[in-house]
Formats: C-alpha cells, sequence, structure tokens
C-alpha cells in the first residue's frame, strides 16, 4: 500500500497554508485568543483555524439554509457557518454549557449574526429527537462527545435533505484510533468510522483535515 504524498506538515508549512486561506477576521480571532486565555485547558477542543474557512466554504457550497450543530464549546465553528449563512438562515447550537457558549454568544452579537443563530442548552439528542422527522437540514457539523457519534448521527441522518452535508470532526482522534486496546473515545470512534463507512444512505470520504474530517453527503 502507498499513501502516495508523503508531505510532512511543518509549522512552516501549515503557516503557509493559513497564508493562503481566507484570513480569520478580528471577531474570529478574538474569539480563538478569548478561548485560549480564559479556557487554556479545554481550548484543544476548539476548531482548528483553518476549518472556519473550510466550515464556511462548504455552508455556501450546498446553499445551506438550516444548519445544525452538535458541540459548540466557546462558538468558534458556529460563528464561520453563521456568517456564510443568508440572512434568513438558521443555526440549531447543540451544547449543554451555558459557560462555555456565554464566550460564543458575546461574539455571535459582535459578528452580528446572533439572529441567525439558535443555541438550544440541553442534551443534543434530546435537542435532535425533538426536530422534525423529516428531512429538513442542508448541512450538519459534529463535534461532541464521542461516545455518542453513532447515536448523533443516527439522528442526524434520517432529517438530512438529499444532497446535505455532514461534517464530522476528530474522526483520527489524534491517532489513537489504530491502537486496538485503547477504550472510551477511540474505541467509540473506531465503530463511528466503521458505521459511517457502510451507511448506504451516505457518500463518505474521510480527509485528512486537522484531527480528522468526514465529510458526508446524503443520497
Amino acid at each position: 500500500m502507498s499513501k502516495g504524498n508523503t508531505t510532512k506538515i511543518t509549522d512552516e508549512l501549515y503557516a503557509y497554508m493559513l497564508a493562503h486561506n481566507p484570513p480569520l477576521d478580528a471577531v474570529q480571532q478574538e474569539l480563538v485568543e478569548t478561548t485560549y486565555a480564559q479556557l487554556p485547558d479545554y481550548a484543544g477542543m476548539q476548531s482548528a483555524e483553518e476549518q472556519a474557512p473550510l466550515l464556511a466554504f462548504l455552508v455556501r457550497l450546498v446553499g445551506a439554509r438550516h444548519i445544525v450543530e452538535v458541540g459548540t464549546f466557546t462558538g468558534f465553528s458556529a460563528l464561520a457557518m453563521a456568517q456564510a449563512l443568508p440572512a434568513d438562515g438558521k443555526l440549531i447550537a447543540c451544547d449543554v454549557s451555558q459557560e462555555w457558549t456565554a464566550y460564543g454568544r458575546e461574539a455571535w452579537a459582535k459578528a452580528g449574526v446572533a439572529e441567525r443563530v439558535e443555541l438550544r442548552i440541553a442534551p443534543a439528542l434530546d435537542t435532535l429527537a425533538a426536530m422534525p422527522r423529516e428531512p429538513h437540514i442542508d448541512f450538519a457539523y459534529l463535534d461532541a462527545d464521542k461516545v455518542n457519534y453513532i447515536a448523533y448521527w443516527e439522528e442526524l441522518v434520517p432529517r438530512m435533505r438529499p444532497g446535505g452535508l455532514i461534517a464530522t470532526d476528530n474522526v483520527l482522534f489524534h491517532g489513537r484510533v489504530l491502537d486496538p486496546e485503547a477504550e472510551g473515545a477511540p474505541a467509540a470512534i473506531r465503530a463511528f468510522n466503521d458505521h459511517v463507512a457502510k451507511d448506504a444512505r451516505m457518500d463518505s470520504v474521510m480527509l485528512t483535515v486537522a484531527d480528522g474530517l468526514t465529510l458526508s453527503r446524503k443520497r
């Protein structure tokens, strides 16, 4: 087996890549810095910098008007997606933390997109289960607790409209998906990846973006 391109992503090459992507705007950059300053022990949960323009690009690509995000943290990814929505678009942000999402609320207001984001503080499975069952979601971003990934997936997929897209983060889980002895989150991600690969309802591709990103399109 050959993996083809063997480019090593050095710090310099990573900086070069960021320099050739759309830059973070002032509100996005401030939110990133605030997250690292105020929540240093948890800031690694924030989506990577290059994922913000990628998510915005995907939102525009599919013409999304209805987005669901499972796992919002401090709102960086939600901010990027909400900014890419049309004025009448809506993003349902699912999280359980008032404290962490408060940073997002402030950023969404500063960016002028607060009216596009509906934050629902509750277990995401409850929020998803309460949504209309018919296909209506254009785009979904899954980046929450890993042990429930399959359960979230099974709530999202029936609600995705044909051609709708799910982006799932952390599918490589820091490389620990390769460890057959690893339990908890790595084992859950392994099971999720196998589940997605076998799901005939979706066309999926796994990418080595950040900590691994799977894009899945509803057939």
